[in-house]
């Protein structure tokens, strides 16, 4: 035994159920800390917390025997002790693995987390409760969650909701996740994994979605959302806070881009709150945001790839006029063929027609099509149609940058109303 007399119970900063701390003196008279173990698992943790907050050196007694650890001296301990960490081991058993001389945080729970993953588990309650809060969440709700990771904002939105259905890519979290909640008949009944990628799966049903997403799938996960059908209520999602802010940004804002106007075509976005990258365990290298997204009810009617044909023209220059955009080479040409295109598909035979008349029909708009095509009109028929647009409401002067969603809107309508399609 290395300590003699233990005196009065203390506990650790850990505040672990799982142990007991007591003052106890060693053979030689030094003071030290004793800590009876019920669980070898968390051992290595509960040491450091308590050597890094007294200075100290700590008897460790489990299951396995006694582990002596000194950070004062490091010529003492029984049975010539290794040095691992800066950590004195003298009975062998729990050690402290080291990389390069620092440590990984991630791993005090027995987890590595992989930030290839994008595996930032977020630890403070306070902004878990307050994502939960402003999530809005109901009883009755059914909730879909991405990325749940160790269950923290699992367990909490299990007391909140009807249902939580968690969408999580690695195996080594589902099988920590179940096991956090296999002890709990309530949360384990109402808690359903799907296993995989979140891009990749079938979404069931959902009211609410709540998730502190992966960084590096932000912008595909959005649009998978906003055209899940049917339609849920809201969702709460955590992004890097530069992507947040680029979500919400209004026209006029340097950060207003193709990526705001498109997701506030398809709902309305709001900023909720600021999350420092301290609250992250491993801590990411920069700050998140909490965004919350309502799809509009009805949804805008205006044909998607239409919009995002137009929206991507218009923001690969954002700064430049719409005349200076549209007038270019390129973007002269690809409107041309897009409106060949259109006008071929345009030959529709009428039904009442027999198929004679139909194939004559057909071959002779055909064939009017061709001679236009080599008189070279098209080119020019094309430039003069958008010369037309550029004329009305002021839109050759107008910058991508400081307009509206109503603005792109009326301007969709004047080229599709001249034959100019984006898609």
């Amino acid at each position: 035994m290395l300590f003699g007399r233990a005196t009065a119970a203390v506990r650790c900063g850990a505040n672990c159920a799982h142990c007991e701390t007591r003052d106890a003196r060693d053979d030689d008279g030094t003071t030290g800390i004793a800590v009876l173990a019920g669980s070898r698992a968390r051992i290595s943790t509960l040491a450091r917390s308590v050597i890094l907050s007294a200075r100290r050196s700590i008897v460790v007694v489990g299951s396995g025997g006694g582990d002596f650890f000194d950070m004062g001296k490091r010529d003492r301990g029984a049975g010539g002790g290794s040095s691992v960490g800066g950590l004195r081991v003298a009975s062998g058993g729990v050690r402290k693995s080291s990389n390069g001389g620092g440590e990984d945080r991630s791993a005090y729970q027995g987890i590595q987390f992989l930030k290839s993953f994008g595996q930032h588990i977020l630890k403070n309650p306070a902004i878990v409760n307050a994502i939960v809060d402003k999530a809005g969440v109901k009883s009755t709700d059914v909730v879909l969650e991405i990325g749940p990771g160790t269950g923290n904002l699992t367990t909490k939105l299990l007391d909140t909701c009807k249902k939580v259905v968690a969408v999580e890519f690695d195996p080594r979290m589902v099988l920590e996740l179940r096991r956090r909640v296999q002890n709990d008949p309530v949360w384990n009944s109402k808690l359903e994994i799907i296993q995989g990628d979140f891009l990749k799966v079938d979404l069931p049903y959902f009211d609410v979605c709540v998730a502190n997403v992966p960084y590096q799938i932000s912008s595909p996960l959005i649009f998978k959302l906003l055209a899940h059908r049917p339609m849920f209520r809201s969702a709460t999602l955590m992004f890097q806070r530069e992507f947040a802010m680029r979500l919400v940004a209004p026209p006029g804002d340097s950060l207003y881009c193709r990526l705001g106007v498109n997701t506030q075509l398809l709902a309305r976005t709001q900023h909720i709150l600021k999350v420092g990258k301290n609250n992250f365990r491993p801590p990411p290298k920069v700050d998140s945001s909490v965004v919350r997204l309502e799809p509009r009810h009805p949804p805008i009617p205006v044909n998607f790839k239409e919009w995002d044909g137009l929206v991507r023209f218009c923001f690969g220059r954002k700064n430049k006029t719409l005349g200076g955009i549209f007038r270019t080479k390129n973007v002269l040409e690809l409107l041309t063929n897009n409106y060949r295109t259109y006008k071929a598909l345009q030959v529709v035979p009428d039904k009442k027609l027999n198929k004679k008349k139909a194939a004559a029909a057909a071959a002779d708009s055909m064939e009017v099509d061709d001679e236009q095509e080599t008189v070279g009109t098209s080119t020019e028929i094309v430039k003069q149609l958008i010369e037309d647009v550029l004329a009305t409401d002021g839109f050759g002067e107008m910058r991508s940058s400081k307009m509206s969603q109503d603005d792109f809107l009326r301007l969709l309508a004047e080229f599709n109303a001249k034959g100019i399609h984006f898609a």
